[in-house]
């Protein structure tokens, strides 16, 4: 077992643009969907993404937060964080989050009809990073 730091994942991961997310849904079966970090990599735990407030992931989070992210980098390195979604609908919040690459996705920025944030907050990071693995519990 390794002893690293969330610092040093923070720093391997900045380069991981897409994780996947997992949600458990109504019957019990895990959905998973690529999502992108949108360049906020500085991992301190939460992780922030931009999706359609009426989309199926949103829903699986409000019904059942447990949520999970599995992230995989180059040279062996991965990560799976294990944690609590929530729903985000303050533009407030959007604003601190938001980068002009996402008008692609949503053309009127944080004012954008119909668009949530949703936030993931880590309960336990595990990593593996060629033969070294850990965890870390927050």
């Amino acid at each position: 077992m390794s002893d690293k730091t969330l610092s040093d994942l923070s720093e391997k991961m900045r380069d991981i643009d897409i994780t996947m997310l997992m949600t458990r849904t109504d019957d019990g079966s895990i959905a998973g969907r690529p999502m992108s970090n949108n360049g906020d990599v500085d991992y301190d735990g939460d992780s922030y993404y931009f999706t359609w407030g009426d989309s199926r992931m949103v829903a699986d989070i409000e019904a059942d937060p447990t949520v999970s992210l599995a992230f995989q980098g180059e040279e062996m390195f991965m990560v799976n964080v294990q944690g609590k979604g929530t729903v985000i609908r303050d533009k407030s919040e959007f604003e601190a989050h938001w980068v002009p690459d996402l008008d692609e996705w949503f053309e009127d920025g944080i004012d954008t009809d119909g668009m949530v944030m949703i936030k993931v907050r880590a309960d336990r990071v595990r990593y593996w990073d060629g033969e070294d693995d850990g965890e870390i519990t927050l």
